[in-house]
């Protein structure tokens, strides 16, 4: 990424807000919503994948160090830790699957279902009809190919959330799938370093605070969205996932 013009750089910075305010404002979609623009730019997805993984990590550990000390002021819990055991006893195995690339669902054929079928579902909420997790099967079934899928390619966020949902807390939401993002995608940048992938360590140091000016306005949103009411925040959050999921369907299209 040293060998581009001024223009693309600048680019490269804009989308990295627009990631950083995706992320903040509802919790996911940092990633998925932001790779087919940086993609056009410079089409090798392991340019980025490592810089959108260490930004998750790092805005995910201040959304946890500032959700403690706001639990410590208000006594008011914003991090469903039960739910979040749970969800991770569930998806250890696939997420560690995924990594190591122990199936070979070809990825084409796995992505037009998962995001169909999460289609499907944003669809509920924006009728304000949500279909219900209501069975083990289908929490098992979702949690555990949304961590196999994000540990191939860090984008399982729109089948997680939609259980997640259906199990914590409208106030919980957001700061929960922090948390999960952060154990999952820690998972995921160590297996970067262990396959000698580059960091791109130098372009944190400029692409970081663009990504904390989007942080920042993200988190704006996300105080009004929890202020609405709870039919107007699921239909924004099933917009948002039939958005995140006509991306992960177009983009093959566009890349290959």
């Amino acid at each position: 990424m040293e060998s581009l013009a001024w223009y693309q750089y600048a680019a490269i910075g804009l989308i990295f807000v627009w990631s950083g305010f995706v992320r903040s404002g509802l919790g996911f979609g940092g990633a998925v919503l932001a790779l087919p623009f940086l993609l056009l730019i410079v089409n090798d997805p392991l340019v980025f994948l490592p810089l959108i993984a260490a930004h998750l990590i790092f805005f995910s550990t201040l959304i946890m160090i500032q959700s403690t000390q706001k639990q410590g002021a208000t006594q008011s819990n914003t991090i469903n830790w039960h739910y979040l055991r749970r969800s991770m006893g569930i998806m250890i195995v696939p997420k560690i699957a995924g990594v190591i690339g122990l199936l070979t669902l070809p990825p084409v054929i796995m992505s037009t279902i998962i995001f169909l079928i999460v289609i499907a579902y944003a669809i509920g909420y924006i009728i304000n009809r949500p279909i219900k997790i209501k069975t083990k099967f289908q929490e098992y079934g979702f949690l555990g190919l949304g961590a196999y899928v994000s540990g191939t390619s860090l984008t399982g966020a729109p089948l997680i959330v939609p259980v997640v949902a259906s199990h914590v807390e409208k106030h919980e939401l957001r700061n929960t799938l922090f948390v999960l993002w952060w154990i999952l995608t820690l998972i995921k940048l160590a297996s970067f370093v262990v396959a000698g992938i580059d960091l791109q360590l130098v372009h944190h140091l400029w692409l970081l605070p663009c990504a904390f000016v989007g942080h920042l306005l993200g988190n704006r949103m996300h105080n009004y969205l929890i202020e609405q009411e709870t039919p107007t925040f699921f239909r924004v959050l099933g917009i948002a996932l039939v958005i995140v999921s006509l991306t992960g369907l177009v983009k093959p299209l566009l890349f290959g």
